[in-house]
């Protein structure tokens, strides 16, 4: 069912529940290595530069949002908020979102339990993206460190052993890496990894290298069983955690779920610890399919999405994968370029045969003895043995697409009534990928940033947030 969003009064935002913004962001940027904020201007700039919608009709339509309050926003199905206990371990929590056919949820800390602070008593969101993050970062750094004496000699500063966690020191070198026994450190070496193969200086070759029991080893005992969401929540994630107070405005909330690359954002009652609400920008596109009818909606959505600069991509910036590609490259290249799905193709032409997410790594983490030689399973392969085990295992979302001159309305209804993440725009042959349309790219068609928009409503410049 859709949360149909509240039809388009300046409101106060709780200062408090954006004070974090700041270090969450700069942390954020320090893990990429990049200029976030660079990167948000660059992608709002390029849609303002190629949408062909009348400026007045922008205008009034952020006006409009920047009057609606945040809790006017239908409340989650059920009316509340999943959450996740700190000492859930990985595989608990992997079971939970699976289960509740969610992507993230907020992570509890048990030890303030009655705090009225929602800084103490939420540690920030666990998603597939930091679990993805975890599972190829601790086979990548395992790797580095077994193939070598010293961490130094691997190459690993202290801010990368800071993210995993201490590494524990043999006699002759790492006996343990980020959480990993004995056991799986004992597989990696039979699997034929050498102490002087000197590959610290390439983690994820270093990875291919291990052996298959290791992962085994890694997703059916430890640390898969025994790591907290707590260990991860901090060091592995794509975006900070920044809710926002009952009484801010919408328009905040759809800056924050398309400029800024949140893709969820909590709600909190100011005065009250609790989470009110979830915003995800599923949420917010379905919200939008909801409106269809009203003059504002029908009069953005009846236009054909070249008109709205889509996809805001070129053809040689799409991400893709090959269907005889290792589902495990799929996963790292969804990692490398931070992007939550891919197109599987097929041939010199990249043909569109199906579609991978993020969300997807669920079967080889719930089910690892289906995929015993995942280290040698193509993507083809893991998604016939997805199908083959019929609904009650799981589904995988086929590829969705549209052409170049489809209206933004039926890429919205495609997106909300199909529960998918992108839409793939194909060439007239229906068959090569030539751009990706996103809940993202979608919600930013809609608004724009007044000018010192987030200086002016929450007090603070986000370039110093930023670059803290």
């Amino acid at each position: 069912m859709n949360r149909e969003l509240p039809c388009p009064q300046k409101r106060n935002s709780d200062p408090n529940c954006l004070s974090n913004f700041s270090a969450e962001m700069a942390q954020a940027q320090e893990a990429n290595g990049s200029s976030a904020l660079s990167s948000c201007d660059a992608y709002f700039e390029k849609i303002k530069s190629r949408k062909k919608l009348p400026q007045p009709l922008q205008e009034t339509l952020t006006a409009s949002f920047a009057k609606i309050p945040v809790s006017s926003f239908p409340q989650v199905p059920g009316g509340k908020v999943i959450e996740i206990e700190a000492e859930a371990t990985i595989a608990d929590a992997v079971k939970i979102l699976s289960e509740c056919n969610i992507l993230s949820a907020p992570v509890r800390n048990p030890d303030i339990a009655t705090s009225l602070d929602w800084r103490e008593r939420y540690l920030g969101i666990i998603d597939y993206s930091a679990i993805i993050l975890w599972v190829l970062e601790s086979a990548e750094l395992a790797a580095v460190a077994l193939s070598a004496s010293t961490a130094t000699a691997a190459g690993l500063g202290a801010g990368a052993l800071g993210a995993l966690g201490a590494i524990a020191m043999g006699v002759t070198g790492p006996a343990a890496v980020a959480g990993l026994t004995v056991a799986a450190v004992g597989a990696a070496v039979a699997g034929g990894v050498a102490a002087d193969q000197g590959v610290g200086k390439d983690a994820p070759s270093a990875a291919d290298n291990l052996g298959e029991d290791f992962y085994k080893v890694i997703l059916q005992e430890e640390p898969f069983k025994s790591t907290t969401v707590r260990s991860i929540v901090k060091s592995y994630r794509w975006a900070p955690f920044v809710p926002v107070a009952t009484d801010s405005s919408m328009l905040s909330v759809l800056l924050l779920l398309s400029k800024y690359k949140l893709r969820n954002v909590p709600v909190i009652e100011p005065g009250k610890p609790d989470i009110k609400n979830y915003i995800t920008q599923s949420a917010v596109v379905g919200g939008l399919e909801g409106c269809r009818g009203r003059d504002w909606f029908d009069c953005i959505s009846s236009r054909p999405i070249s008109d709205l600069g889509l996809p805001f991509m070129s053809p040689d910036e799409v991400v893709s994968i090959q269907s005889d590609g290792l589902v495990l490259e799929a996963f790292k290249r969804m990692r490398d370029n931070q992007v939550g799905g891919l197109p599987v193709v097929e041939g010199p032409s990249k043909k569109i045969v199906g579609n991978i997410s993020i969300r997807d790594i669920r079967h080889l983490l719930l089910k690892p003895e289906l995929f015993s030689n995942f280290r040698q399973l193509t993507v083809k392969d893991f998604m016939n043995t997805v199908v083959s085990m019929g609904q009650e295992f799981g589904r995988l979302t086929p590829p969705i697409t549209c052409k170049v001159d489809s209206t933004l309305g039926s890429v919205i209804q495609s997106l909300a009534t199909k529960l998918v993440h992108r839409i793939y725009v194909v060439a007239e042959n229906e068959y090569e990928v030539i751009g990706v349309i996103t809940l993202r790219d979608v919600i930013s068609c809609f608004i724009f940033e007044p000018p010192n928009f987030f200086d002016s409503y929450f007090g603070f410049s986000v370039k110093e947030m930023l670059n803290h």
